[in-house]
């Protein structure tokens, strides 16, 4: 008999990646901050070569700029940037929708619904609602099953994160998007794959308009 194959473990540069990762969604890093190689090395107890290996990572999902003689920053993203990013997820995600609606099984829309329920009863916690948001629409793609749309949406959504602060909450935008959604998940279920489209690109439109209120990014 074959032995096993033993997998290696993750390298460290992307144990590293994944840490300042989570330091720039958790804001410990803010957009537009100067990463300090020297200080991160000591915190973590690394050479420069693992964490500039991490930084070419970050840079490739857009998450950091490496600039000329300056060293690297977390990624801010301009008014045009954020327009552009919703209006690619419009026309990614309502044809996804118009898609499931047409052709998901009876249990992949009952999975969708479930995904709703749990967003409509993480409404009051911030992080929470965020987390299931996106879980409902990274789902919906991968019942789809078109693994380019689903990665240009991850790397997309992965940068929107940059700026997306809550605003919902600072708005009034949450109930609307409920209502959005609750709008959109009947449309599935019925298998209504026309307003599906349209109710999602809406949803996304209406996004947008909320973002452009303020500084912050609200959900879509």
């Amino acid at each position: 008999m074959t032995a096993p194959l033993k997998l290696a473990p993750r390298a460290l540069y992307q144990e590293v990646a994944e840490r300042l990762r989570q330091q720039i969604f958790g804001r410990e890093l803010e957009p537009g901050a100067w990463i300090d190689e020297l200080k991160l090395c000591a915190e973590l107890g690394i050479s420069r070569t693992p964490l500039r290996e991490a930084l070419k990572v970050l840079a490739a999902e857009g998450l950091v700029t490496m600039k000329v003689r300056r060293g690297a920053y977390v990624t801010e993203m301009s008014e045009r940037d954020v327009r552009e990013a919703y209006q690619l997820l419009a026309l990614l995600e309502s044809d996804a929708a118009a898609r499931v609606a047409a052709a998901a099984t009876d249990a992949e829309l009952g999975e969708l619904q479930l995904l709703h329920d749990q967003l409509e009863r993480q409404a009051k916690e911030r992080d929470a609602f965020f987390a299931a948001n996106e879980q409902f629409h990274l789902r919906l793609l991968e019942i789809e099953g078109n693994r380019w749309r689903s990665q240009i949406v991850t790397d997309l959504r992965r940068v929107m994160k940059l700026n997306r602060h809550h605003s919902l909450f600072k708005q009034g935008r949450l109930d609307k998007s409920l209502q959005e959604h609750r709008a959109l998940i009947e449309a599935l279920v019925q298998r209504r794959a026309d307003d599906a489209a349209h109710l999602m690109r809406e949803h996304f439109d209406n996004g947008l308009a909320a973002a452009g209120s303020s500084s912050p990014i609200a959900s879509a």
